[in-house]
């Protein structure tokens, strides 16, 4: 062991900046196309797949379908986080993006209910369970590959540079959705407007495809390769050894503050804000784009305030800003001023969100231990998504109607997400250096 190190490093002529380049576009690739979906689920699908029938029920059935691909990404956790163990962290990343990109192009290729009946929503729904697999996959291995060929002190900088493509994915996504509807009208744009964004993603993924084939395998997993270390089921050791199994537990507490917000403010708002408080549709849009890149710009400053204090704190601190600030934003959404709504989306998404994506991809990753680190740290954020972010847009959608139209149930379970992802996040151990 002590002599493949060397030769591993020599062999290695991956620059860290096509390592980070190839991390960023990925995940923004990925998050483009998750986050489409989300959008068009709040203001495309619940006319197109779901009937004529009462407008909220097509709502609440639209964000089921997007609860379902949370609910497979778990899967998707597992079965790549396992061949991400094994095999390595650079196939599993070329086959994830291939498998989401073709996934989101033929959405846009789908029939309506009015062309086909109950067999669109069908499809609707076969379509986002890949997807979700897909990025279910994705997401620990591209954090991996920037984390493991980040140098000593920097390795919070680095793993948040991929947590930027969700920022980045989200505003490319919503940007699309507002320009298309600005230079087409309303029939246009539910009628084909659309589906060029679907569609445009194999583009992308061609693109992201080229970047990352040019970067090797982690010098990580290249150790533990030449050690013969490598997990035969990573599964059952991450459930096996007490240490992963408990970090497991607080890093899935840690998740619902985070997910719950992103999913709050980037896309049950789109929601809220349109059918609710009856704002114009591509204002709206256009405020979630902004919040988005400051969410962007936030989370790499967070990976590097993470390198100096600790990356458990600086998830905290998101999370407190999202407990103070949930009820007071929700008080200036009902004001309907675009102004406002920016203003909120900038704070709850741009900075709460931002501090704790920042944070979190090298927090997940430091408490897992090599061998087992793609499957762990895949199974904390994507088993963890399923309640905290597929579920989201369900819950604040019926405990809006339980409040009779109010917001203050829905705010009060954000709070409460909040506090209890403190503590979480503050109770997480590294167990080994990475």
């Amino acid at each position: 062991m002590t002599t493949a190190a060397p030769e591993i490093e020599q062999q290695d002529s991956t620059s860290p900046r096509t390592v980070l380049l190839a991390s960023l576009i990925g995940t923004t690739i990925e998050w483009y196309d998750f986050f489409l979906f989300a959008t068009a689920a709040g203001i495309v699908f619940p006319r197109l797949f779901y009937g004529d029938g009462d407008p909220t029920v097509a709502t609440l059935l639209s964000f089921a379908t997007f609860a379902i691909g949370f609910v497979a990404r778990p899967i998707g956790g597992l079965i790549f986080g396992h061949i991400g163990d094994r095999v390595g962290r650079r196939e599993t990343l070329i086959v994830t993006m291939a498998l989401t990109g073709i996934a989101t192009a033929a959405i846009g290729f789908l029939p309506s209910y009015a062309a086909i009946g109950v067999v669109a929503p069908i499809l609707l729904v076969v379509l986002r369970v890949v997807q979700g697999i897909a990025i279910g996959g994705e997401w620990g291995g591209a954090v991996l590959m920037a984390v493991e060929y980040a140098p000593d002190g920097k390795r919070g900088l680095y793993g948040a540079t991929p947590q930027i493509g969700l920022g980045l994915g989200l505003a490319l996504g919503t940007g699309v959705f507002a320009l298309l509807g600005l230079v087409m009208d309303d029939a246009a744009f539910l009628s084909w407007g659309w589906r060029v964004a679907f569609i445009a993603s194999l583009v992308l993924v061609a693109v992201g495809l080229v970047v990352r084939l040019a970067v090797m395998e982690t010098p990580a997993f290249r150790r533990l390769q030449a050690a013969a270390e490598v997990s035969r089921v990573p599964a059952v050791d991450v459930l096996r050894d007490p240490p992963s199994r408990r970090n497991l537990g607080w890093t899935l507490l840690a998740r619902w503050a985070e997910g719950a917000s992103f999913n709050t403010w980037g896309v049950f708002v789109l929601t809220y804000t349109v059918a609710t408080l009856k704002m114009p549709r591509t204002e709206v849009l256009v405020a979630v784009t902004v919040a988005a890149v400051v969410s962007a710009l936030v989370v790499p400053l967070a990976g590097a305030w993470g390198d100096r204090i600790g990356r458990g704190r600086v998830f905290a601190a998101g999370c407190v800003v999202l407990v103070v600030g949930v009820f007071p934003a929700f008080a200036l959404l009902g004001t309907g001023s675009i102004v406002a709504v920016t203003a909120v989306l900038v704070v709850m998404l741009g900075l709460s969100y931002g501090l704790c994506s920042g944070a979190e991809s090298t927090l997940f990753a430091e408490v897992f231990p090599t061998r087992t680190r793609y499957t762990g740290m895949s199974l904390a954020f994507q088993g963890g998504g399923i309640y905290a972010s597929g579920l989201t847009p369900l819950i604040l959608t019926s405990l809006l109607a339980a409040g009779g139209g109010t917001p203050w149930l829905a705010a009060g379970y954000l709070a409460l997400a909040g506090v209890v992802s403190t503590v979480a996040a503050l109770r997480a151990r590294p167990l080994e250096t990475l």
